[in-house]
């Protein structure tokens, strides 16, 4: 009989005495067909442990994103910065509180508030409204600077070309999950919002600039999200495959800028593809990060191109990394996007990691933005921390952006800042994840021959 602990015992036979074996076991010679079986289990156990572990990793990956109504608790604070250290550009920047809380106010009902100093966001969900499987969600958002503009050309600040934008708004969202009880979930969104755009002068805002008029955008925002990536600055695992539409509507549309020099358009179409996958090794713990993305706009201005640089996680929805640059630096009505990170955790507490990571993009300019060469390029690499309990989570990064145009050349130079406290539960569900594939039993196999 054969135990678990005498794999590995058994020595391998070599192709002669494999052979005389067989032959044995042939003739029903039951010690030869023992032998036989003794010496190859090892290698049916190297296979079928692989199999066993690509399955779990990819299970564990895509069973932690969710795109519906956020199912978790959470007391997030988040702070990142991001700035040019080669010539003058935009500075980004984020502080924001992240505040979520199943059946609050009553069963059934998830309430999620964004609190920032200058801007407030604020969803109450409503868990099988409609339909056992469709949730609706009412929001309401507003503060200052969110709807601002900043004009970048062929790597040139142009702060008396730039503006701010002030505003608030209301959306009313639909979710839908196709496949209830699989272990990839595949949602569906249908949002129609509101966001009323008040633009000011900045400072540097010259005289004679004249701002667009201040209206609402109406925006229909529609996607389907198979997988997804919970909100957290560096979640161990996470996998998504998506698809977006956006149409935009703009009532006050016209000429503004130097003379009417450029356009705000009535109506935009955007379209975007997403796939992510993010995964942390079980027992180095080693992280790999991988994103491809992209887009195309019907009827592009500056206020619906995709935008493109920088290396903040929460700017947006889908940020579009681009180190080493300017934030949202280039223009684009087309784009794809390639991206990398890989992460190596130091010493035995693996509290520090040490990381590195690149980004490539082709990009067809909005028309007034062009410059020279489609393609562009950065890299970065840094030093990332987080307590032993994971409450703390902060990143130090710098970036070169190897084809970013700047005054004596191409090459530009950043750095960027990001720091995660999680005042709630220790354990998210990427978290959980993880520990139930780090701690599953490993094979006693040899890897030998």
């Amino acid at each position: 009989m054969l135990r678990i602990r005498d794999i590995g015992r058994v020595k391998r036979l070599t192709p002669t005495e494999e052979i005389a074996s067989a032959t044995r076991t042939g003739k029903g010679g039951r010690e030869a067909r023992e032998q036989l079986i003794k010496a190859n289990w090892p290698l049916r156990i190297k296979s079928v442990a692989l199999a066993c572990a690509l399955c779990a990793c990819f299970l564990a990956t895509i069973s932690t994103g969710y795109t519906q109504i956020d199912p978790e608790s959470r007391n997030l604070l988040q702070l990142g910065f991001n700035q040019s250290l080669h010539n003058d550009g935009p500075t980004a920047a984020y502080a924001f509180y992240y505040w979520n809380r199943p059946d609050v106010p009553a069963t059934n009902t998830t309430l999620r508030l964004v609190i920032a100093p200058v801007y407030a966001d604020a969803e109450l969900g409503f868990k099988g409204l409609l339909a056992e499987n469709t949730d609706l969600g009412v929001g309401v958002f507003g503060g200052g600077l969110f709807n601002s503009y900043h004009e970048v050309r062929q790597g040139n600040y142009f702060r008396e070309e730039s503006f701010d934008g002030h505003g608030g708004g209301a959306a009313l969202s639909l979710y839908h999950n196709f496949n209830p009880g699989a272990t990839v979930p595949l949602n569906g969104i249908v949002r129609a919002s509101m966001n009323y755009h008040a633009f000011s002068d900045s400072s540097d805002t010259a005289n004679n600039f004249k701002l667009p008029g201040d209206q609402p955008f109406y925006t229909l925002h529609t996607g389907l999200r198979w997988g997804g990536k919970e909100p957290l600055l560096t979640p161990r695992l996470a996998a998504e495959l998506s698809v977006w539409y956006d149409l935009e509507y703009r009532p006050d549309h016209g000429g503004y800028g130097f003379g009417g020099d450029r356009e705000l358009n009535s109506s935009s179409h955007r379209f975007l593809g997403s796939a992510l996958l993010i995964y942390t090794m079980p027992r180095s713990e080693h992280y790999l990060a991988l994103g491809l993305m992209g887009g195309a706009v019907i009827n592009a201005d500056r206020f619906s191109a995709y935008r493109l640089g920088g290396a903040l996680p929460f700017t947006s929805e889908h940020p579009l990394f681009l180190p080493g640059y300017f934030h949202e630096e280039l223009s684009a009505q087309d784009f794809g996007l390639l991206y990398g990170l890989y992460a190596i955790p130091l010493g035995r507490s693996k509290s520090w990691s040490v990381f590195a990571g690149a980004a490539t993009s082709v990009a067809d300019y909005l028309d007034g933005l062009e410059q020279s060469g489609d393609w562009n390029s950065g890299v970065t690499g840094g030093l990332s921390f987080k307590s032993k309990n994971r409450r703390l989570q902060a990143v130090v990064a710098s970036g070169y952006g190897i084809d970013a145009i700047r005054s004596d050349g191409r090459g530009g130079y950043s750095v960027a800042c990001m720091l995660q406290y999680n005042f709630g539960k220790l354990s998210s569900a990427s978290d959980r994840a993880f520990e139930n594939l780090q701690n599953a039993p490993r094979l006693p196999f040899r890897f030998s021959q």
